[in-house]
């Protein structure tokens, strides 16, 4: 298998965001270019495949909106809930317990979707995180490696409704 070829900027990009030492900017920045540009760009220009996740803060009742690396379950869409491998789960990840009725920008299309959160003890938690482990490049691994937190995984079903 050939890999494909990575645009200079991703592979920039890329290498930004797994050193520890890379400009904060850069998550924000990719945010703020796949949302202004309509899904245009951002999809995959860190070199890996990127979803926004638009989900309603629990206590403030605002939308946020988060970029996350994703891969595809079936039909169903995984996130990992790694925080960089930091010892909190990350804030979406309050909101997605709070109301799993979220929406998910991949590329030019948005959807509604129902988010499902897959602790490390679920059956399906395993074979996600390896498959979500791959395709970022095996940052997954390092991230758990880093911190005491087990890692919860995210599923997301486009087009459910929170039922």
């Amino acid at each position: 298998m050939v890999a494909p070829r990575v645009p200079r900027i991703a592979q920039t990009l890329n290498g930004w965001m797994g050193s520890s030492t890379g400009p904060r900017f850069v998550p924000r920045a990719h945010r703020w270019l796949y949302e202004s540009t309509g899904g245009r760009l951002g999809h995959g220009i860190v070199g890996v495949p990127v979803l926004l996740l638009h989900t309603t803060g629990h206590r403030s009742g605002l939308r946020r909106t988060v970029a996350l690396v994703y891969g595809q379950d079936g039909e169903s869409l995984v996130v990992v809930a790694s925080n960089y491998g930091g010892d909190r789960d990350p804030a979406w990840l309050s909101n997605v317990r709070a109301d799993p009725r979220v929406e998910v920008r991949v590329a030019r299309r948005r959807m509604p979707a129902r988010a499902r959160v897959i602790a490390p003890e679920d059956a399906d938690h395993r074979r996600l995180f390896t498959l979500m482990n791959a395709i970022n490049r095996d940052r997954y691994t390092r991230y758990q490696a880093g911190t005491a937190r087990p890692i919860p995984l995210v599923v997301l079903v486009p087009g459910e409704s929170a039922g």
